[in-house]
């Protein structure tokens, strides 16, 4: 049993010294483990010739280590009661046009609900579309039946609710669903 721990313990001591050096100033974790396991069957010779059998890495690609995350400008970031402003005056305004919109279109199974800050529209077998406030992340999150999930920021300079990913307005996206699944078309704006 003895002789079984030794290597796990060889590796642990080489695991928690530094590295003599580097491959290169993007060092990453995954060498580090490959030299400490070289070096635990280069000094262990009673177990037999050292056989390397070709791996795939699992390591992150090489980034540059001495930035930092990504610095988040807050500024741009909402306070929560102009958020809750903003997102329950969209959310209100989008469930009075959609109910407007319900009197005008002939779809089975067409209901709006709103309850617990969350909007859910009801389009029958066409799908359902929920939109809901996230506090935390300042954020309107739309589960779409057409194009999935999104999860828009205001955009100050835009006065909108944006996709940051596409650039999508939460409105422009909805109008052109709403049409694309109805067969009319609906202003938001």
């Amino acid at each position: 049993m003895a002789s079984r721990l030794l290597p796990l313990r060889r590796l642990s001591r080489l695991l928690l010294k530094p590295p003599s050096s580097p491959p290169s100033s993007n060092f990453r974790p995954c060498f580090y483990l490959l030299e400490a396991f070289r070096s635990l069957h280069l000094s262990d010779n009673s177990h037999g010739p050292l056989h390397w059998i070709a791996s795939r890495s699992f390591c992150s690609p090489p980034s540059n280590l001495n930035e930092g995350p990504a610095a988040i400008d807050y500024s741009s970031l909402l306070q929560e009661d102009e958020f809750h402003r903003l997102a329950d005056s969209t959310i209100h305004d989008l469930q009075e046009k959609f109910e407007e919109y319900g009197d005008s279109v002939q779809v089975d199974g067409f209901d709006i609900d709103y309850g617990n800050e969350v909007l859910t529209l009801k389009l029958g077998d066409l799908g359902t579309y929920v939109l809901n406030k996230q506090t935390p992340n300042r954020q309107i999150w739309l589960s779409s039946p057409v194009s999935g999930p999104f999860r828009f920021d205001w955009d100050r300079d835009a006065q909108a609710w944006i996709y940051r990913r596409t650039k999508v307005k939460l409105l422009t996206l909805l109008e052109s669903e709403m049409e694309q699944l109805c067969g009319e078309p609906i202003s938001l704006s």
